[in-house]
């Protein structure tokens, strides 16, 4: 029996590794067991080596282990891939007579994977095989299995589902009569995390809740798994989904609606968002709400499509021309996925600025099992709107003292809805008074970024003074926290919102810290750059990570034991 398990499954791009590896967490949540999930492929159709992770547990898990207890490979080239991670005392299953390897190594273990495919329908099933033999050396039955099996192709047509059902039963069934271990069982016990779900998925239903209504954007790795759900729930809440022809129409688009009313997104990674700042910008001079998301991968230029990185902090916070204020949330966990894309949208009317949402691809599309944020929380606000408290003699473009003013939408307000992407006055039309000119500026600028200010999400803060304090943001939420719980004298600060800035919250959490280091995937440290620059306090170092893979536990563990 072991407290906890770390599984692979690997393949080329073809092999149905996805949905192997989601089988495998399914059936694992419904036993009662927490699960964290890992995805790691090639931007390619077919070929090149994939693997589908599940780290399994008793209790919550929340980061990738570098060790793995039990690997199943599915090709010749994943065992020579995979041969590294396997972890002393684990398993090692591979087709050995169908890979063409005559000699097994220690902890090997060649099961007739393809035999066994092709008995229940053909090749394809082998991911199916592998599921069901990884079933017999983890659970106590087959029925958790067999349930993720039909929910996996239930959409396919039931002969798929029997197919596959009994390709896993097969794997299962020779798993249990040829491997004589229990070195790997786990039990389970009821939770109410029964969620399984990544951090693209709960920022598309975030934004559903929230009530947008139109949603564009141009397909770019890994933001596309957004659309992707909208697209699913799109006729079912009102939703208008456009495939833009590039991300300058999709970010336009999406002014446009939100210029016209309606609560509007769209999303990009940081090549796409490249293209979208000329839009920022213009709704930042024509003050409409507008929520861009902007899932990191490792640049620049392409970079590696399918891998991860936070290397577009710096971007994302300066991201378009001339000053303005924006509102920049860096969630780092499906849940808080969820609360950003719902908050994203108030904040964005309620100061009518663009309030742009930061992840990446590890965050984005990795699965975990949650208990999900209720639906009421981040309730709806429109901010001000002609015809509920402001006059329209008082002009679109009004001065206030908080730099809001009521918005006008065409054809619905009672009043024209004039805007123009040069300097305006209060009624929207063109200037080169340089009175004028100041008075927007700070208006834009200074006078939204002191309501904003008073707004900002507070950080995540555990063990506060500790001798040893990690800073992040986004996905280092999870390793940060399991890493800081197993340490001596060591805490955190995470931040899911990192513009405005909440210096107070920092200096405070970090007031009698020894060595305070900031956990990021970029090469720079932009983190601490930011934490010096906006407190005066500068970090002792930084654990940084820019190879396009997450952090495991492991990594962050071994610097909070020998230091740097």
């Amino acid at each position: 029996m072991k407290e906890e398990l770390n599984i692979r499954i690997t393949g080329k791009a073809g092999h149905g590794i996805v949905s192997a590896g989601m089988m495998l967490a399914r059936t694992y949540k419904d036993s009662g067991l927490h699960v964290f999930s890992i995805q790691d492929y090639m931007s390619r159709i077919r070929g090149g080596n994939n693997f589908f992770q599940v780290r399994v547990s008793a209790r919550p898990v929340y980061a990738p282990r570098e060790k793995v207890d039990i690997i199943v490979a599915l090709d010749k080239e994943a065992v020579d891939a995979n041969k590294g991670a396997l972890a002393p005392g684990g398993l090692f299953v591979l087709d050995a007579e169908n890979f063409g390897i005559k000699e097994l190594k220690k902890g090997w273990l060649s099961a007739p994977i393809y035999a066994l495919a092709e008995e229940a329908g053909g090749p394809k099933c082998a991911n199916a095989v592998a599921l069901g033999i990884i079933a017999a050396l983890t659970c106590e039955n087959f029925v958790t299995a067999a349930r993720a099996v039909e929910r996996e192709f239930s959409g396919k047509g039931g002969e798929a589902a029997a197919m596959n059902r009994q390709a896993a039963l097969k794997g299962y069934d020779y798993a249990l009569r040829n491997i004589k271990s229990e070195a790997f069982r786990l039990t389970g016990a009821p939770h109410n995390s029964s969620l399984l779900i990544a951090g693209n998925e709960a920022l598309a239903l975030g934004v559903i809740s929230a009530g947008c209504k139109f949603y564009t954007a141009y397909p770019m790795s890994p933001s596309t798994g957004i659309m992707n759900t909208i697209v699913d729930y799109a006729g079912k809440y009102g939703i208008i989904v456009e495939q833009a022809e590039d991300e300058i129409a999709a970010v336009n688009m999406a002014v446009g609606a939100s210029f016209a009313g309606v609560r509007a997104m769209t999303a990009s990674s940081g090549g796409g968002f490249a293209l979208m700042c000329e839009g920022v910008s213009l709704a930042a001079m024509t003050e409409t709400p507008l929520v861009i998301a902007v899932v990191m991968r490792p640049g620049p230029a392409t970079g590696f499509p399918t891998r991860t990185a936070q290397e577009d902090l710096d971007f994302v916070l300066h991201a378009g021309h001339g000053e303005f204020a924006r509102a920049v949330y860096t969630p780092g966990s499906p849940q808080e996925c969820f609360l950003a894309g719902k908050r994203a949208f108030n904040t964005a009317e309620r100061f009518q600025v663009p309030a742009l949402i930061l992840s990446d691809q590890y965050l984005a599309e990795s699965f975990t099992n949650i208990e999900f944020p209720g639906t009421a929380a981040e309730p709806p606000g429109r901010g001000r709107i002609f015809g509920n408290s402001d006059g329209p003699e008082q002009g679109r473009y009004a001065y206030s003292r908080d730099g809001v003013s009521a918005r006008a939408f065409p054809g619905r307000s009672g009043v024209l809805a004039v805007a123009d992407s040069d300097e305006h006055g209060t009624e929207g039309h063109i200037t080169e008074l340089a009175e004028v000119r100041v008075k927007m500026t700070q208006k834009r600028l200074h006078l939204k970024l002191a309501g904003l200010v008073k707004e900002i999400l507070p950080p995540n803060v555990i063990n506060p003074g500790a001798k040893t304090m990690l800073c992040g943001f986004g996905s280092t939420l999870g390793v940060m926290r399991e890493a800081c719980a197993a340490a001596k004298d060591a805490g955190f600060i995470h931040y899911p919102q990192v513009w405005p800035f909440p210096e107070a919250a920092t200096l405070a959490a970090l007031k009698g810290a020894q060595r305070v280091l900031t956990v990021e995937n970029n090469a720079s440290g932009q983190l601490a750059r930011l934490i010096r620059r906006e407190t005066g306090l500068k970090p002792a170092g930084s654990i940084l990570k820019y190879d396009g893979r997450p952090f495991t536990l492991d990594e962050v563990a071994a610097v909070l034991e020998g230091g740097l």
